[in-house]
């Protein structure tokens, strides 16, 4: 659908589940993804723009859809700051667009974003970088639930030598934050982040969070496993017209698309097996939580141990 807009040489707005790209004559001119910090936050939180200077070119600019180039002829920021952000928040906010989902695309015409034009990129290069940074995050560690489920520590022991910026991001786990928490609070690119995370992970020091291990009672009856949003994409027909309804926004007051619940996950087979006694079913979850660990430790045992003391 995106090579097809270019090929159009299409403006407006394509939607997608975690993201919406801007097109101008087919053209990516700005991108935006709630799992990853926007412009705005990279500018502020970097001390390269105040939070005032931002509001007021938005405020007196955004209607005019020329944010940027009030930003750079108020003298706020030199046009290569301006470029060099932006290009680093689209091709970001495109990663995440772009991944695998379970929704359609859906592309309105006419739409444009009140950033203004700051530096047009190909979907050629958008589609290539997209590609080469999901092959990296592969390499480094080839378990992608690090992307978008709560995190918690191993408990293995930290080296000193542990660069200072993955331990800024170490300091932000705590068991419930996700990359994407981690990347809003720190005001740092998702896709960094992710970068961080997974190298922290290959490390074995941290892992996602394992469900917690009860003693309750354990229905009867076969086991059937779920299945995740893992398939390929759906894309919708493109709707005509700029007067065509959909999602996305174009008003300066617009915050993006609204955030939607992690994918991403792995489909597992169903399959119906022997109902599991007791026992069996704390053995399996915690052999489940030693597998999804990096470094499954003598902590792990214990809390098989004292699973099965608890029955």
């Amino acid at each position: 659908m995106l090579s097809r807009l270019a090929e159009e040489r299409a403006t407006g707005v394509l939607t997608r589940e975690r993201g919406v790209l801007y097109l101008v004559e087919g053209q990516v001119v700005h991108a935006e993804s709630p799992a990853t910090p926007g412009l705005d936050v990279l500018l502020t939180t970097r001390g390269a723009l105040g939070s005032d200077g931002w509001w007021e070119a938005v405020s007196e600019a955004g209607a005019d859809r020329r944010v940027g180039r009030f930003l750079v002829d108020s003298g706020r920021l030199t046009a290569g700051a301006l470029e060099l952000c932006h290009l680093g928040a689209l091709y970001d906010a495109a990663f995440f667009t772009l991944g695998p989902s379970s929704g359609p695309a859906r592309f309105r015409y006419g739409v444009a974003h009140w950033i203004g034009p700051v530096r047009p990129v190909s979907v050629d290069a958008v589609e290539r970088e997209t590609l080469r940074r999901r092959d990296l995050l592969h390499r480094i560690w080839p378990e992608p639930g690090t992307d978008t489920e709560p995190l918690v520590r191993t408990g293995r022991a930290v080296d000193s030598a542990l660069p200072p910026r993955q331990r800024t991001v170490l300091d932000q786990v705590d068991g419930e934050r996700t990359a994407s928490d981690i990347s809003l609070v720190l005001g740092r690119p998702g896709f960094h982040t992710l970068v961080d995370l997974r190298r922290l992970a290959a490390a074995g020091i941290v892992t996602t969070r394992s469900p917690t291990i009860t003693s309750g009672p354990v229905p009867t009856g076969s086991v059937t496993a779920g299945t995740g949003p893992s398939g390929p994409t759906e894309s919708g027909p493109a709707e005509s017209g700029p007067g065509s309804s959909g999602p996305g926004s174009s008003g300066p007051g617009s915050s993006g698309p609204g955030s939607s619940g992690p994918d991403g996950s792995r489909t597992p087979e169903e399959a119906s097996v022997t109902p599991l006694s007791p026992v069996s079913t704390v053995v399996a979850q915690a052999a489940e939580a030693a597998q999804a660990s990096a470094d499954p430790d003598v902590a792990l045992l214990r809390r098989l141990r004292d699973a099965l003391e608890a029955l």
